[in-house]
């Protein structure tokens, strides 16, 4: 990651990419939860990103500077990273990939609470309607149960709703003490950071829980995605959007991950789509864009008249 000069709408390019990053991680955790359970699949998807971006951390001499700020990186760690993968991973092995991503579209409502709150950061008129309109969209797509439920019969779990509503809060309270507490310091240094104490809490649980079988090929090939690109690089990307963007645009990301998620299950897993989902996907980009300051509302031009 460049540390240069990056004009004023780079973050954009920064927010669609992590959408479609994340929007694979749900697919990839769920095909690594099932061999190594909820616990291990975290506590290795942090550890993995950690010995990943490490090295380079040490490369570009950010060491010492991890080592001054390591309390607090690795408590916004912990909050960011390591308990919503355990919760998530949890909560995947009894609803669909696409539920879960749908509910977590709900971050940007935490976290612009939490911002309202914790920093004072009172959303404007027209970013709070695209929250609402976003969170319409996001309401109207978890309304259509046959599509995203493991069995048409089934009823969803409620705790493992619960579950994934707690990571999301989670991820507001994370993004606004990353940006009350972290600013100014090198993504590369943060994102390294948190999965550190992320690793660190998870580290005894994920022995106590091992699997007693050997996982195969295909579950580790999934953690190694999950840890290097859906984590590694995906953090650097994160912290760099919040950094530039503030973390109610950065969190606005959430909305873009569920539109992802139905694409790669169309394209890997043969699921269908239907006219319902791709309206839905249309009010969720339009909520993302109004309440980012993608889209902007015109402002009419007063025209006076000469004296």
């Amino acid at each position: 990651m460049s540390a240069g000069p990056r004009g004023p709408r780079a973050w954009v390019v920064d927010f669609v990419l992590l959408g479609a990053i994340w929007g694979s991680s749900f697919l990839f955790m769920r095909l690594a939860v099932v061999e190594f359970g909820p616990v291990a699949t975290a506590a290795l998807r942090v550890g993995i990103a950690a010995a990943f971006l490490l090295p380079l951390v040490i490369w570009r001499g950010l060491g010492p500077q991890l080592r001054q700020h390591a309390p607090k990186v690795f408590a916004v760690g912990l909050v960011n990273s390591g308990i919503p993968f355990a919760l998530y991973a949890f909560a995947v092995t009894t609803i669909t990939t696409g539920l879960s991503a749908i509910l977590n579209a709900t971050v940007p409502l935490f976290g612009a609470v939490v911002a309202w709150v914790w920093l004072k950061d009172r959303p404007a008129p027209m970013r709070a309607l695209g929250l609402l309109i976003g969170f319409a969209g996001v309401a109207l797509l978890a309304g259509d149960k046959a599509s995203f439920t493991l069995d048409a019969a089934a009823t969803t779990p409620g705790w493992a709703v619960a579950a994934c509503l707690l990571a999301t809060l989670c991820y507001g309270i994370a993004a606004s003490a990353t940006k009350k507490y972290l600013t100014g310091l090198p993504p590369l240094m943060t994102a390294t950071g948190s999965q550190l104490g992320a690793t660190a809490a998870l580290a005894l649980p994920a022995i106590w829980y091992w699997p007693a079988q050997a996982p195969g090929v295909q579950a580790w090939l999934a953690l190694v995605a999950l840890g290097v690109v859906c984590t590694g690089l995906a953090y650097i990307l994160y912290f760099r959007l919040i950094e530039e963007a503030g973390p109610a645009r950065a969190l606005a990301v959430t909305f873009v991950v569920p539109v992802f998620a139905v694409l790669y299950g169309v394209l890997f897993l043969a699921e269908t789509v239907t006219a319902w989902m791709l309206g839905c996907a249309v009010v969720i980009v339009l909520g993302t864009a109004l309440s980012t300051g993608l889209l902007r509302w015109p402002r009419a031009k007063v025209v006076q008249a000469d004296a």
